[in-house]
């Protein structure tokens, strides 16, 4: 059912989000001045902060407490201009006043005889956990690879678990990888990162969904969020352990995933790929696991401990310093506007300034760099062809770097 002010319509972040997390089309949902049809009766509201145009979260109106907490929570992860509207925007939920920002409100309807544990994912998730649950609702633009997020409370305010929402094939892929990799990571302290707990997986209707637990509730960005935490890193590859003897990139299992996932592709990363494997075919390499999307944004402190969470595009057999690299070329992309080009000139840098505790020489971090951005165009043609579309950023430029590095022809 469409009305004027129904979200769904829209093209923009709230527009892709609304579809997938109220997708049931019995649903209603509608802003003033439209009214709820008589058919319908109002199950949840949210407040569109700050604005439709400019939409960044939905902020359930369930209570005072609930609000200000959907707001406030982990605010200490947040740069400090975020830090500060979304304490503005807490304390007017907390004194029942989001009324005085103007913010529109949103409403989600059903059907007068309906179930909302049939047709809301937040009731359908709080049926399963044995309590009433409210979604926080964070709202992205359109991209390849990101996914509705929930933070849930309940009725208290209390976090009760963060849910992430796979909804085509990439992203459905990426919330069950990460579920994997949740079951199955060490918690024994050490050098090894605390990691958030998997509670469940759900499947509902098309859409895979992972329930992790809550972060601890004073975690707080660390002080210099730029600087590679190389021993958690380490353990992270080596699982703890010690180091593994390295072995010939030829023959293999991160060359040959390389290889069939370049066939699969297909165009110049296949090129791409032999070029590496002639080059560096004979060199020893250590190989481990990786988290696979290492950067300052899912990084945290408590207690004087590193706490790392998204852990969808972790693996193993990859050669050690994939981290690294991923965390010099992303911060300068993501974080410092860099182009494909600079950032890659940051990962060479970053590499070379910690590489050696990879155990990594010149020509090991040469080929560090190169099968890294390899593995990140696979992922982005992976993300394209499961229906995330391509990233702009990236695309085309990522093969152009790659050509010029390993001497194969541009596209």
């Amino acid at each position: 059912m469409t009305v004027a002010t129904d979200p769904r319509t829209r093209q923009d972040g709230l527009g892709w989000v609304t579809r997938a997390i109220f997708g049931d089309p019995r649903l209603w949902l509608g802003m003033p001045p439209d009214p709820v049809p008589a058919t319908h009766r109002p199950v949840v509201r949210y407040a569109v902060v700050p604005s439709v145009e400019r939409a960044r979260f939905l902020l359930p109106l369930a209570s005072r407490r609930v609000g200000a907490a959907s707001t406030l929570a982990y605010n200490a992860l947040r740069p400090p201009r975020v830090r500060a509207n979304r304490l503005a925007v807490g304390v007017l939920a907390g004194l029942g006043a989001t009324g005085l920002a103007r913010m529109p409100v949103l409403t989600v309807a059903l059907p007068a005889d309906a179930d909302p544990a049939e047709l809301l994912l937040a009731g359908h998730l709080g049926r399963l956990t044995g309590r009433p649950l409210h979604a926080a609702i964070g709202i992205r633009p359109p991209d390849p690879h990101h996914k509705p997020t929930l933070q849930l409370f309940d009725d208290r305010g209390v976090a009760r678990a963060y849910a992430k929402i796979g909804w085509n094939d990439a992203t459905r892929a990426m919330v069950r990888a990460e579920a994997a990799a949740l079951r199955e990571l060490p918690r024994d302290g050490g050098d090894f990162p605390d990691v958030p707990r998997l509670l469940r997986e759900v499947q509902w209707g098309d859409l895979a969904v992972t329930l992790v637990e809550p972060m601890p509730a004073r975690v707080r960005r660390p002080r210099r969020p730029l600087r590679p935490e190389v021993a958690a890193m380490l353990a992270v590859a080596r699982r703890d352990g010690p180091p593994s003897t390295p072995r010939p990139l030829r023959g293999s299992a991160f060359l040959a995933d390389l290889t069939a996932r370049a066939a699969a592709a297909g165009g110049p990363v296949v090129a791409a790929v032999a070029a590496l494997a002639a080059r560096d075919g004979d060199r020893p390499v250590e190989f481990g696991h990786w988290h696979g999307d290492w950067v300052p944004w899912n990084l945290g402190r408590h207690r004087g401990r590193l706490v790392v969470w998204d852990w969808e595009n972790s693996g193993a057999d990859r050669p050690l310093g994939f981290d690294l690299a991923h965390h010099g070329f992303q911060s300068a992309l993501s974080l410092g506007g860099r182009d494909v080009a600079g950032a890659t000139g940051e990962m060479v840098e970053l590499l070379g300034r910690h590489g050696a505790a990879f155990g990594l020489d010149p020509a090991g971090r040469q080929f560090v760099a190169d099968a890294y951005l390899v593995e990140l165009w696979l992922r982005t043609a992976e993300l394209a062809a499961g229906g995330g579309g391509w990233s702009a950023k990236l695309h085309p430029a990522l093969l152009h770097a790659l050509a010029d590095r390993l001497g194969t022809p541009r596209p």
